[in-house]
């Protein structure tokens, strides 16, 4: 377990303001996934292949790679990055 202990000079309650500024930074992790699949369903309809199989033969080397693969690799990169913040997030816990 980690934990942080956080220090203000000014005399006023720090928790209430802690949760806060976590569950906004949860809440822009959530809309940036959400941006994120909705790109990926883009792709997939495109080029009617579901992004598991496409990164499963990009990464067997089954495609040259243009712009909108490197473009999708990227987004399904992010979106697995952005998963694991958003779980890390929401594990978190304010302690008084």
């Amino acid at each position: 377990m980690n934990s942080v202990t956080l220090v203000s000079p000014q005399d006023r309650p720090l928790k209430q303001l802690v949760e806060d500024a976590l569950q906004n930074e949860l809440r822009l992790l959530e809309t940036g996934l959400q941006r994120t699949e909705d790109k990926l369903r883009a792709f997939e309809t495109r080029f009617g292949m579901a992004t598991a199989d496409f990164v499963r033969r990009f990464e067997a080397d089954e495609f040259t790679e243009t712009l909108d693969f490197g473009e999708w690799i990227g987004e399904h990169r992010l979106r697995e990055r952005l998963a694991d913040k958003i779980k890390t997030m929401r594990e978190i816990r304010v302690a008084n």
